[in-house]
């Protein structure tokens, strides 16, 4: 179920004033701590997945927006009630602190008021001991599971030709952008028609490098939402050869970012390197789009010196990830990760000690 939102006022006001889904989107997309994961479109796809989601509006004396977030609700087993989660929010100006702490303060009064255990936000800040103290001024404190990918990769894409942005990618990597297409390999954007294989590939993928995915409707959903022509945010890449689909992944523009969301491949042909072509021909279509940035969503956390010092020996966890994305050049950056308040101890303690043994948050937000 996706709610209207619950307006929050930064100053004193009357009548705080209810504002349209497009009006948040807009508010969303321009702001610099604007993510996708902010969007209307987001809160209904988790809400046709398990999940409830609200809006909370940080409103000025002026009845302008200032700053808000989604607030997505799980329900959690053993009847210990439901826990809150914003992912990459609050949306709102971090760097004038008092703003932020009102708008995590309305955030978290908002899930307190609708029953949750606690809340969980992953603000989309980098990892600085400034913004780890405005958190624990809004009476945060830090969890050691991250739902989001803690550390990534953003490659520049603000420059003034292409091949400037090859320039900055490793040897190897350019090389094998360069095999894909001289052994004919294409890349084109596939439809509707095409999420089908996509899953199967998916399917494909998770055995081969045991991790877990959605099931195929939660896909259908998500394009529903994102690649729809009048949302266009997402868009099916497929890399083939001979019209045989060797990999394929969905991308995401919005704002000036553009994200890696999900990747696939399959067992056949990977010798043609099509994995390489479709980052590079998701990279071209963001920055068509007006993207600076491309996010690779997800390496291992580790600093800069650890992981240079192991990609080539380690295959566990991302690390095959990492050895695949650091040719594509770009800046290693760790995010603040995720922070908690707590409303009701004894059960987030249970809710904790569950989480520890099946060694995941329950969160695939």
């Amino acid at each position: 179920m996706f709610t209207p939102e619950e307006p929050t006022r930064a100053r004193k006001e009357k009548k705080p004033p209810v504002f349209p889904l497009a009006k948040w989107d807009a508010f969303v997309e321009q702001h610099p701590y604007g993510h996708f994961l902010q969007t209307n479109q987001w809160g209904e796809l988790k809400s046709a997945h398990g999940w409830r989601s609200t809006r909370a509006s940080l409103i000025n004396s002026n009845a302008e927006l200032v700053g808000g977030a989604i607030v997505h609700f799980r329900r959690l087993p053993y009847g210990l009630g439901s826990v809150a989660y914003v992912p990459r929010g609050p949306v709102v100006n971090w760097d004038d602190r008092d703003l932020a702490v009102s708008a995590v303060r309305s955030t978290s009064k908002i899930a307190r008021t609708r029953g949750a255990i606690g809340i969980i936000i992953e603000p989309g800040l980098l990892d600085t001991p400034s913004d780890q103290r405005t958190l624990q001024e809004a009476r945060l404190f830090q969890i050691d599971v991250s739902v989001q990918p803690r550390r990534t990769i953003w490659v520049n894409l603000d420059v003034e030709e292409e091949v400037d942005i090859l320039a900055l990618m490793r040897q190897k990597t350019r090389y094998n952008i360069g095999l894909a297409k001289r052994k004919g390999v294409i890349v084109r954007e596939g439809g509707a028609d095409d999420l089908t294989m996509f899953y199967n590939m998916m399917q494909t993928t998770s055995e081969r490098n045991i991790f877990a995915i959605h099931p195929l409707d939660y896909y259908q959903t998500f394009m529903n939402l994102f690649a729809s022509s009048s949302a266009h945010m997402a868009s099916l890449l497929i890399a083939e050869h001979d019209k045989r689909p060797l990999a394929a992944m969905i991308v995401v523009a919005f704002g000036k970012r553009a994200t890696y969301l999900y990747g696939a491949s399959g067992n056949e042909g990977r010798e043609l390197m099509p994995t390489y072509l479709l980052q590079w021909e998701a990279m071209r279509w963001a920055r068509a789009r007006g993207c600076v940035t491309y996010d690779l969503w997800g390496i291992p956390d580790e600093d800069e010196e650890t992981l240079e010092a192991n990609f080539k020996d380690r295959d566990d966890g991302l690390w095959g990830v990492y050895r695949f994305k650091r040719g594509f050049g770009g800046q290693v950056v760790r995010h603040i990760g995720a922070w908690a308040q707590v409303y009701s101890p004894l059960r987030w303690w249970l809710y904790a000690q569950a989480r520890r043994i099946k060694k995941t948050s329950g969160l695939t937000a």
